[in-house]
């Protein structure tokens, strides 16, 4: 089957999955509450004793925070797809005349809407509790740009833990550990300055690190240094590492 085809089954799977968010709404609680609970929590908690002010902390986190609430969006992905394959519906699936990766893509695809919502919140909150950019619109795109490029990168990564995991616990279990280090063990909370030596060392070679300060960098005019282009080769080396991986891990369980 040609490239050009599979590329449109897999659209028209990953608009079944936008739809299915219409009709479940529910299945967007963790994309709406968790990114308010996130800049709720650690501005006003934290925002005095990090920062000396919750405003210039808020300043500085929030970047961070739409790269982490976009990771613990991509958890889904992984979620969704293991559910699936338990209930048969990659059965139905396989007999349909599509190609054998659409499902797969559409998955991914399909829960890019999930990542526009969430960024979308993620940054609406903070204009209303005081954060400011202070880059160019175009600038302010190229950090969202950068950030959803990640996660779709990231996508990649809880699809195959989705794959391979033998119930959706599993997959939570396995992304939390993958997640939690990624995310609190870099420069989203706190400067990578301000952290004891031995920690500094992981966070410098941290992703999320290169992300979430190029984001910084370009929402605040912030001097960027290699932090952006750092983003995007680690993005495409996740990509290319990890899609091959989730697709023959599909291509397994389809026999």
């Amino acid at each position: 089957m040609n490239p050009i085809r599979a590329a449109r089954h897999g659209l028209t799977l990953a608009w079944r999955s936008v739809t299915k968010l219409r009709h479940s709404p529910d299945q967007l609680l963790d994309v709406i509450m968790f990114p308010i609970v996130l800049v709720l929590v650690f501005v006003f908690l934290f925002g005095n004793a990090v920062a000396g002010s919750t405003h210039a902390y808020l300043q500085y986190v929030l970047p961070g925070i739409a790269v982490q609430a976009l990771m613990f969006a991509s958890l889904g992905i992984g979620l969704g797809l293991n559910t699936d394959l338990r209930n048969g519906i990659f059965d139905r699936f396989r007999s349909l005349p599509i190609a054998r990766s659409a499902p797969l893509i559409g998955y991914i695809l399909g829960d890019v809407a999930k990542f526009v919502l969430s960024l979308v919140l993620v940054f609406a909150l903070g204009a209303i509790v005081g954060f400011r950019t202070h880059g160019s619109v175009l600038a302010i795109l190229a950090a969202c740009l950068l950030i959803m490029a990640f996660e779709f990168s990231v996508s990649w990564v809880t699809a195959l833990l989705g794959l391979l995991a033998r119930s959706p616990a599993a997959v939570t279990a396995f992304s939390f550990v993958l997640i939690m280090p990624l995310t609190f063990g870099s420069s989203v909370f706190v400067p990578t300055g301000r952290l004891p030596g031995w920690l500094q060392a992981w966070v410098k070679i941290n992703p999320v690190t290169d992300v979430s300060n190029a984001a910084r960098g370009l929402m605040l005019s912030l001097p960027l240094g290699s932090a952006a282009a750092a983003s995007l080769l680690w993005a495409l080396g996740i990509v290319v590492v990890f899609a091959p991986l989730a697709t023959w891990a599909y291509r397994r369980q389809q026999g």
